[in-house]
């Protein structure tokens, strides 16, 4: 396994290295094919985030790509949290790869293997408005985003809250 690590405001240190290097080598136990990893450690800087600590990890493999992101309060526990993460993805892939190669009869399935559920469906009516509007509406509902008739070319568009604070906007193509 091919590791690499970065740091985001953070010094990594040799001792912090050498902790994720023992942690993820867990995946490259379950998983044969695996190439590479890259982990990237932040502190968040801002003092109201209580979870500062992110550990964020990219695996490739001959299959998919698997991605995990990670925080708390310390960062070892950032990374214990991570590896916990990406072995139930690795877990799942494997299984997925064996069913699809008729090695295994698939179980019968429960909630928690059918993935993600809809739990909930909202309807509301979508007022024309610019994507300044859209954002003072998204403030004021205190979501992570908000869908909006675009005024001007009455398209549906959605602005959302970025990690950083600032605004997006998707706009159909």
């Amino acid at each position: 396994m091919r590791l690499q690590v970065h740091g985001r405001n953070v010094e990594v240190t040799d001792t912090l290295r050498a902790y994720a290097e023992q942690k993820l080598a867990k995946l490259e136990r379950q998983l044969h094919d695996l190439t590479r990893v890259e982990l990237e450690l932040a502190v968040e800087r801002n003092p109201s985030i209580a979870a500062n600590q992110i550990a964020e990890a990219t695996v490739w493999t001959k299959g998919p790509v698997l991605r995990a992101r990670e925080s708390s309060a310390d960062m070892r526990a950032s990374i214990d949290l991570l590896t916990v993460k990406l072995e139930r993805q690795v877990i799942r892939y494997r299984e997925k790869r064996r069913r699809r190669n008729g090695r295994a009869p698939e179980p019968p399935a429960t909630a928690a293997d059918r993935g993600p559920q809809i739990v909930k469906t909202k309807q509301f009516v979508l007022s024309p408005m610019t994507p300044e509007e859209a954002v003072e509406a998204l403030e004021l509902v205190g979501h992570d985003f908000f869908v909006f008739r675009d005024a001007g070319s009455n398209e549906v568009e959605v602005v959302y809250r970025r990690r950083d604070g600032s605004y997006g906007l998707i706009e159909p193509a």
